[in-house]
């Protein structure tokens, strides 16, 4: 009995030390469709939430309170049979050292989605072919979040998962379906992995780790000094935006994080923000409005 026990023991340490990835909350909305039988939306919402959440997506070693925090909204557009249009808005956030407060890392709204599904068909992720364009694009988002979720907690640290990302995109191209191509407009999943693997955006991944890592990390007990590395982080988007103005990547960093900058600076001790805010109305002039609410 004894050994029983102590073999169930370690099972159980064993399946908490390899915990799946995410936290995932996955949500289909069908509103925009007018059809009385919901079922086939409900199933796709279950199947997609247990996908997401029990495929071991790396090897790394996650323990439970290090799960990566994501939402993956699914509006669905159009319905036929077992074709449907959609899109679909990812968001993830992380933890900040020694608050509550949960950071946004990553939002965006994917316009392009496209997929068949048969209710009940299983989902399963095939990493040397594409079978399916629906889980092709929530896997490919799966790595970019944990990517993201990488570069904030060591520098370039979600390589690996980007890697896994463009891998996908690329075998995707052999498909017909849109958001895999460098032409499928200016916001595309090509255009995204391409930037984050490009050394001409390093600046950008070298910006996701000081303001998180050497900045919001420290802000519990060093405020002031938090704040100034978060403010002379942002002056890395300066070359970057001389060569790539307008670039998608600056884009989603500013979708994620306009709120947060304007709140932080805002708030709690004073710091001088006059060479921030000169930054700020360079590299995002399209916030004009929201930077004008930091008071210096």
């Amino acid at each position: 009995m004894r050994n029983f026990l102590i073999i169930c023991f370690c099972i159980l340490i064993s399946w908490k030390s390899y915990s799946q990835e995410l936290n995932a909350s996955i949500v289909v909305n069908s509103d925009k469709i007018s059809q009385t039988n919901q079922q086939v939306f409900n199933t796709l919402e279950r199947a997609l939430n247990e996908f997401v959440n029990k495929t071991k997506w790396t090897n790394k070693i996650y323990k439970l309170q290090e799960k990566v925090n994501c939402n993956m909204q699914i509006n669905i557009q159009e319905f036929e049979g077992d074709r449907f249009g959609a899109t679909i808005q990812v968001q993830s956030t992380r933890p900040v050292y020694g608050t509550s407060y949960e950071t946004p890392v990553f939002n965006y709204n994917d316009k392009q989605f496209r997929f068949e599904y048969t209710e009940f068909e299983p989902l399963i992720y095939n990493e040397n072919n594409i079978d399916s364009n629906l889980v092709a694009v929530i896997s490919y988002y799966v790595y970019i979040v944990l990517g993201m979720d990488g570069d904030t907690f060591s520098l370039e640290g979600g390589s690996p998962y980007f890697e896994k990302a463009q891998a996908i995109a690329s075998m995707a191209q052999g498909t017909n379906y849109s958001g895999w191509k460098r032409n499928d407009g200016n916001r595309n999943r090509f255009i995204l992995i391409d930037n984050l693997m490009s050394n001409a955006f390093r600046e950008y991944r070298i910006l996701m780790y000081n303001y998180h890592r050497k900045g919001l990390d420290i802000m519990a007990s060093k405020a002031v000094t938090a704040k100034q590395t978060i403010a002379g982080s942002m002056r890395l988007l300066d070359p970057l935006v001389k060569r790539r103005p307008n670039a998608f990547l600056i884009q989603t960093f500013f979708d994620a994080k306009t709120t947060e900058i304007v709140n932080l600076f805002s708030d709690g001790p004073k710091v001088d923000v006059k060479r921030l805010l000169e930054v700020l109305m360079r590299v995002a002039p399209i916030y004009s409005n929201e930077w004008k609410e930091i008071k210096y």
